[in-house]
């Protein structure tokens, strides 16, 4: 759709970065601090980039008073943020660590005295490692009790002082990662413990949702999600088949549940065919669709969407024709058909019209207005952007400057495609740029950075953990200070 002219962003909208406890605070075994996973997960060999961990990060726990001022400099509305499970329950679960929740209570009203709308996330990860080693972390339903408990903690603690609270943060990438991949802790390859955990996770997303309901009944919750639009490669009618699979696959088994409290029917029939459903008890079924346990708005952390085509058993390419005809049944390796269910369904392909980062990321402007036009359709919620931004290698100059016009590059246009879907109707409360300072990236150290903030430090060292403004720090203070005018102004 093209208009003549874009509505402005509304006058209360949420400008604003983001972060993760594990990524930013360091201090990882300081005041009473328990492990997490990511503590434990990070320091095996050959797990993270050049061994790089969380342990000190950007020493944000000790840091923060100067990290807000930074904020307040900038001009932000709104600083999303995560709880470490682990600082206010070290055990997971039992008794509460006063100085760690006290910490969060600190930045909370830092945050506040400043100006700056706390966005507070749940989980973003970093799991108690005494969870993970009692009952078997997310694939035991009393680990979902378990959050309900530290979710009690907080909305007790900081309920009247916090009106913006994220449940999950990307259940569709730590799932995977976690249980499929082996790339994040647990480090397990079942993709029925998979689907087993991924249905836990669920659980512990409505219990948190409808707690919230009950105890901070002003406020306002929802998860986060990884979403990412799909595309079929042409208009062939067997493309656009494959881009609703790759759609239903990669997107609505979680949305759904989290939306309307029901896994997709067409997914569900495929899932139990191969044996990989989970199992869901009645009692779930009463949760899930429990009118309290749906979201106030929906989370949107997004990056890029996908390409594809026909299911390569119905179209092989040439290289693929002998590959698949080893089981006339299947058309291709019972145990490939048993490890890959999407196979049936769609074959993933490279978009031939855009670009990528040097990480490999397809850049899609365009597809952010699309992913949100969807969501706000399906859906119908308000929308919250909790994660959007550019990884990429940033230099230091001598006199100590980082410019950064590629951070500009991608934000720029990403939020006037962003300012096109308000246009279009579509509800947004706020946007949070990831990340706001550089921050230790979980596979990928400190090469990868993301942030407005330079912290001076690197892989094999500390250094002084300075930080530098980078030129993206003033070009989105003016962002901020015009409500985004300066978006068209500078076009």
């Amino acid at each position: 759709m093209y208009h003549q002219q874009l509505d402005g962003f509304p006058k209360d909208f949420l400008w604003g970065a983001a972060s993760a406890a594990y990524q930013v605070e360091g201090a990882w075994n300081e005041d009473g601090k328990g492990p997490s996973i990511w503590d434990h997960f990070a320091k095996i060999p050959g797990k993270t980039f050049e061994g790089t961990n969380g342990d000190v990060a950007v020493d944000h726990y000790h840091r923060y008073k100067e990290d807000v001022a930074l904020m307040k400099e900038m001009g932000m509305k709104a600083y999303r943020f995560s709880v470490a499970w682990s600082r206010v329950l070290p055990d997971g679960e039992g008794e509460v660590n006063e100085a760690g929740l006290a910490f969060y209570e600190a930045l909370v009203d830092e945050l506040l005295a400043n100006g700056v709308e706390p966005v507070l996330t749940l989980f973003h990860w970093d799991l108690p490692q005494a969870l993970q080693d009692r009952y078997g972390g997310w694939e035991s339903r009393k680990t979902a009790d378990a959050f309900e408990t530290y979710c009690r903690v907080l909305y007790e603690r900081l309920g009247k002082k916090v009106k913006y609270w994220v449940t999950m943060n990307e259940q569709n990438v730590f799932i995977p990662l976690g249980y499929r991949w082996a790339a994040h802790p647990p480090a397990v390859t079942d993709l029925k413990r998979m689907y087993a955990a991924n249905h836990i996770v669920n659980l512990a997303n409505a219990k948190a949702i409808k707690l919230f309901h009950q105890l901070v009944p002003e406020g306002m919750i929802g998860p986060s999600f990884g979403y990412g639009p799909i595309y079929p490669l042409t208009a062939d009618p067997n493309d656009v088949l494959a881009a609703e699979n790759a759609e239903a696959f990669n997107n609505e088994w979680w949305l759904s549940v989290y939306c309307t409290g029901k896994y997709p029917r067409f997914l569900v029939k495929q899932l139990t065919e191969l044996g990989l459903a989970p199992e869901i008890l009645p009692e779930d079924r009463s949760l899930l669709e429990d009118a309290a346990a749906r979201p106030d708005f929906l989370g949107v952390n997004y990056y890029h969407g996908g390409t594809v085509k026909t299911n390569r058993i119905a179209a092989p390419s040439d290289e693929e024709k002998e590959f698949s005809e080893t089981d006339p049944y299947l058309m291709q390796p019972k145990d490939d058909q048993a490890q890959s269910p999407e196979v049936p369904m769609f074959n993933g392909v490279a978009n031939p019209y855009l670009e990528k980062t040097a990480w490999g990321w397809e850049i899609d402007p365009v597809g952010f207005r699309v992913a949100l036009r969807r969501l706000q359709s399906r859906y119908d919620l308000p929308l919250f952007i909790t994660e959007n931004g550019l990884g990429a290698v940033d230099e230091l100059t001598e006199d100590g400057k980082i410019h950064d016009a590629y951070r500009v590059e991608y934000l720029r246009a990403h939020l006037l495609e962003l300012q096109k879907a308000v246009t279009d109707g579509v509800e947004i409360l706020g946007y949070c740029a990831w990340s706001y300072t550089d921050l230790l990236s979980w596979l990928n150290g400190y090469k990868k950075r993301y942030g407005f903030v330079y912290v001076d430090r690197n892989e094999q060292e500390e250094g002084q953990l300075t930080r530098i403004k980078k030129d993206s720090f003033y070009w989105y203070q003016q962002v901020i200070a015009t409500n985004g005018v300066s978006l068209v102004e500078n076009v």
